[in-house]
């Protein structure tokens, strides 16, 4: 595997709510609305709120009764996971053509190394231009020696505004900042205001033994980020292609039975993919797409009648899966995605099934030779026949409708729910 590109100078571009801005964005007038995003595991509780809405007392975290109860004109939004994923993909991709160190957080928050830049942009100020005009205009952004100045200039900043931190000032900006921007539980949280303690000065101000005894090495770690200490550098990503595996239903599926056995199915192809092969799975995403329905919901009223209209847009379940120890199983592999299935299955029926594998690391010796043995190479030439065939086959209909008919409910007494299209790739 290459080795990553760092960067010690770093910019941070943070977009607040990410999601609620990405609904907020396809819905046309819906941000002068109090709106609530509905939690993605649950319909019953609100994930994000917009800020009309926490005027009228409405909070994270709340029921969708209690919600209504504060602001009846609430407007709620069923989360698009897979939607609010490929725009942030979307957002990636542009600030790699400004830089090639770039550094996913959350959902809206990245980092971009700009060392080196300035021979192709020139000053500091041209290489903020340029990440700016490479995002949307809600975003803020900071700049500064390490990535933790840099967040924290974006957290000051304004939409649409970058604050730069000039190198060897960092102690003097923090110095003035709430402790809030330090990565802390609320315990730890509660304990510092109890001790008096509200800016990153006061906290540096003590001494860093002191801090160890009280909270243990989190303290150290926190005492060193509010003294200006620690300057962590941008680590440039590393996104392998992803092994990807569909499955697309003939009617919306809701049994969760038959979603138990489709991820089976897409985890046995998904593991037969040449590319797989001497690879262990470090890391994979599951989503589908719901049958459409009302995305947005107007309350007014407890149930009146919607005083607006209701966009049909297209719902869909998300989940991300970092494997601890990375492996070739598939019922290892399977686990996680069954018991988030358990836990929070989707709110609707399922129309298309989608994994992929994201991260990999290396297998064992016997795999790594098993995969370059006289079979593997008889594979990928077979391989290449088909991708050449399909790729034939595609240019003449002027569309990718290859598919393999699987059977996934052979005991259905309804010949469309017994059989489902999966994408053909050889």
């Amino acid at each position: 595997m290459p080795n990553r590109l760092s960067s010690s100078l770093a910019a941070c571009v943070w977009i607040p709510l990410f999601p609620l801005r990405c609904e907020e964005a396809r819905h046309e007038g819906l941000a002068s609305y109090p709106t609530a995003l509905l939690a993605p595991d649950t319909a019953r509780k609100l994930w994000q709120v917009s800020s009309l809405a926490r005027h009228a007392g409405v909070k994270p975290g709340m029921t969708v009764s209690q919600a209504i109860g504060l602001c009846p004109t609430l407007r709620l939004i069923e989360p698009d996971p897979v939607h609010y994923d490929e725009q942030f993909a979307a957002l990636l991709s542009a600030l790699g053509e400004v830089s090639p160190v770039i550094e996913p957080g959350e959902l809206g928050l990245a980092y971009v190394g700009t060392d080196g830049l300035e021979g192709v942009f020139g000053s500091v100020a041209k290489i903020i231009d340029a990440i700016m005009c490479s995002v949307p205009h809600a975003a803020r952004l900071g700049w500064g020696v390490g990535k933790f100045t840099a967040w924290v200039a974006a957290s000051r900043a304004k939409p649409s505004e970058a604050i730069v931190v000039p190198a060897g000032t960092e102690q003097k900006f923090l110095a003035s900042q709430p402790i809030a921007v330090l990565p802390l539980d609320p315990d730890t949280h509660r304990r510092l205001r109890q001790l008096g303690i509200r800016t990153l000065g006061a906290l540096a101000a003590l001494p860093e033994a002191a801090v160890t005894a009280q909270f243990g090495a989190a303290g150290t770690q926190l005492w060193r980020l509010a003294a200006g200490r620690i300057a962590e550098a941008v680590e440039g990503r590393v996104a392998p292609e992803p092994i990807v595996a569909a499955l697309t239903f003939f009617t919306p599926v809701g049994e969760r039975e038959l979603l138990v056995h489709s991820i089976d199915q897409l985890i046995a192809r998904a593991l037969k993919h040449p590319r797989r092969i001497g690879w262990r799975v470090h890391a994979l995403r599951l989503r589908a797409d719901l049958e459409s329905g009302a995305q947005m919901q107007d309350v007014a009223g407890r149930g009146a009648a919607c005083c607006a209209s209701t966009p049909q847009t297209n719902r869909s379940w998300l989940v991300n899966v970092l494997l601890k120890d990375p492996t070739a199983d598939a019922a290892r592999i399977a686990a996680p995605l069954k018991t988030r299935l358990e836990q929070s299955p989707p709110t609707g029926g399922v129309e298309r099934l989608v994994l992929e594998f994201t991260a990999f690391a290396p297998g064992t010796t016997e795999l790594q030779l098993f995969a370059r043995d006289a079979q593997a190479a008889a594979r990928a030439g077979q391989q290449r026949a088909l991708r050449h065939a399909a790729r034939e086959v595609r240019m003449r209909v002027k569309q990718a409708n290859l598919f393999h008919v699987i059977e996934v409910q052979p005991w259905s007494r309804l010949p469309e729910r017994r059989y489902a299209l999966i994408d053909f790739e050889p």
